[in-house]
């Protein structure tokens, strides 16, 4: 469904100092983030996208739950059997998937509903997901714990903003590793 994580052209010490480095600055950024709209705000500023074009899902009983938009904390769940969600075929192929024509892809539009808010606290109309990428929160024993996605929003391709890279997905790989050690993240009990 989505792109694979590929490499770059980087040899392997130095990639691996990057994403040291790199995981260490994600790691700062989300350690403060003590509830789901801190880590959603964090995420937003991590890929330079507004709050509402970031969401994160806890798995619960075979039913993805929003933590964040907090909007969809009541809305219901997800079902990990959808066929038409991302994030449950995110959760059960447990990849990453990267799409920068997400308008071409069948999916549940739950997430376009929700209304933008300007500066000004006015509500704005709700914009169309054009780019998405996802990622599956797994635990030690490689266990969905939920998924994180981040997206663009616009009216248009172009007001979209820029595509996603391969990099972008590799640091939402990094960011649902940080976030598996989160109480965030923890099963309920």
């Amino acid at each position: 469904m989505g792109q694979d994580n590929q490499t770059s052209g980087q040899g392997k010490s130095a990639a691996a100092a990057t994403t040291a480095l790199d995981r260490k600055a994600l790691e700062s950024l989300l350690a403060n983030a003590s509830n789901p709209e801190q880590c959603c705000a964090a995420l937003s500023k991590i890929f330079l996208v507004r709050s509402d074009e970031t969401a994160l899902l806890r798995l619960e009983s075979g039913l993805l739950r929003f933590l964040f938009p907090t909007e969809l904390t009541t809305a219901g769940s997800i079902p990990i059997s959808s066929s038409s969600a991302v994030a449950a075929h995110t959760a059960v192929t447990k990849k990453v998937e990267l799409f920068n024509n997400f308008t071409r892809v069948k999916h549940a539009s739950i997430f376009e509903s929700i209304r933008p808010v300007s500066e000004d606290g006015e509500a704005i109309r709700p914009a169309i997901i054009h780019k998405l990428m996802s990622a599956p929160i797994l635990d030690k024993a490689d266990d969905v714990l939920g998924v994180v996605q981040v997206c663009h929003k616009g009216f248009d391709l172009a007001s979209a903003g820029p595509d996603f890279t391969l990099d972008d997905l590799q640091k939402l790989e990094l960011v649902a590793k940080v976030l598996s050690q989160s109480k965030l993240m923890q099963p309920n009990r």
